[in-house]
């Protein structure tokens, strides 16, 4: 007996949490299933191996060779004359190139591709706080609608009571017709507002769970997120020195300037250290091997060289401003979320206030009208203020819990 109340009690549990979303849930899955945060760790991984191709050329390149030739006619002079031989004949060797000194060129690849490992990884970064903000604000949605519902549903109560009374009021000839036809429009109007809600509510999650990549009922229960806490006393400079975009367009403006300094020293060529070996048989059979240094200079390249150079110093330019503008936006974005923030802070207990006196005069003029000294447009119009009251503080909450989401991504801080 106890160990099938065990087993119950297990099923229980764990009906209860499939039924049961938490925001920590949904942004975890979301990060393990997006295809843009795949499609970005693969980039990571990418930029390393460029790092190593790179730094390659400072190793020794060994290169292997063999031919084999089956017909082969030769030349050879006799007596005055030259006279052909037929044969075959075959080669084997190996080179050894060391790079001595290439005027920084290798070095200045190497960091370019040192700092486009660091971009990818601040792109990563960026694009995971990006996923988790709109995750927040998907799941706040559904929230929002979800209480929305709920405020529908006792309006829809509401007015189904009023109806009722309505009704029973005509019947005692205390009310005339237009009363119950006014009661009954407002009914169906609650009832269109109850339903286009809940289809809001479908929508939202039923992103949420694209988003998540797992298939979740739609009559799941949301946690309640916890109060987003009041930060407009930070500044927008405070934002600038932690925002990924921001610091991704620093790392182009480095990368593009080690990328021109390796253009510029393509002008002077490299110094190398060259060694081989090769066994050739053909009429006759001898080794053959050298070492040596090699110097190679570009004399001339049909002008390529000089517009590589040019491309790279105005990419490096073109990273510049591209970091202006980002900055601006940036500065703009968060000056304008602090504004906001700062009208939400003084609005919200006028906001809540409004709900406790609209509920008052919902509940006197509901009671006058039973007693027949209110009119059903009073009625309508109490229920409707209050109505309006209280989803008005549903979406001041939420708008400040997604100024304060945006802030915090805005500042590369990690999802709570």
């Amino acid at each position: 007996m106890s160990k099938f109340l065990t087993i119950f009690f297990t099923f229980f549990v764990l009906n209860l949490n499939a039924q049961t979303l938490t925001l920590e849930f949904c942004i975890e899955k979301s990060l393990q299933n997006h295809p843009d945060i795949k499609k970005l760790s693969l980039g990571l991984k990418q930029s390393a191996f460029g790092v190593d191709v790179a730094k390659a050329d400072y190793l020794p390149q060994v290169t292997l060779s063999a031919d084999y030739n089956p017909h082969n006619t030769f030349v050879m002079p006799q007596n005055g004359t030259f006279k052909t031989i037929t044969d075959d004949n075959w080669q084997v060797g190996g080179v050894i190139n060391q790079k001595i000194y290439d005027f920084s060129k290798t070095n200045a690849t190497i960091k370019a591709n040192e700092r486009s490992q660091i971009i990818a990884s601040l792109s990563l970064k960026d694009a995971q706080a990006l996923l988790a903000y709109n995750i927040k604000n998907i799941y706040n949605l559904a929230l929002f609608q979800t209480q929305a519902l709920s405020s529908r549903e006792k309006d829809y109560q509401t007015k189904e009571e009023l109806y009722k009374q309505a009704v029973a009021l005509v019947q005692e000839g205390l009310k005339t017709q237009a009363d119950e036809m006014s009661m009954l429009s407002a009914l169906y109007s609650a009832e269109d507002a109850r339903g286009s809600t809940k289809a809001e509510l479908h929508k939202a999650l039923t992103t949420l769970f694209l988003y998540m990549g797992e298939e979740v009922d739609l009559n799941v229960a949301l946690t309640e997120v916890m109060e987003a806490k009041d930060d407009c006393n930070s500044t927008s400079e405070e934002a600038i020195g932690k925002n990924y975009a921001l610091a991704t367009a620093q790392e182009q403006i480095k990368r593009d300037s080690f990328l021109y300094d390796a253009a510029i020293a393509q002008n002077y060529g490299s110094v190398d250290a060259v060694a081989s070996y090769s066994h050739q048989n053909s009429l006759n059979e001898y080794d053959a091997s050298m070492v040596g240094i090699g110097v190679k200079i570009p004399l001339y390249s049909g002008g390529r060289i000089s517009a590589l150079e040019q491309i790279s110093r105005i990419d490096r330019e073109i990273a510049k401003e591209s970091y202006n503008t980002k900055r601006l936006q940036l500065k703009e974005e968060i000056d304008n979320l602090l504004i906001d923030l700062q009208r939400f802070h003084y609005t919200s207990k006028a906001k809540a206030a409004l709900v406790d006196s609209t509920l008052a005069t919902k509940i006197i003029v509901e009671a006058r009208y039973k007693e027949g000294l209110a009119t059903y447009i009073e009625v309508l119009d109490a229920s409707s203020l209050h109505l309006q009251a209280t989803l008005g503080v549903l979406e001041s909450k939420f708008a400040l819990r997604k100024i304060i989401d945006r802030l915090k991504y805005l500042r590369g801080e990690k999802s709570e």
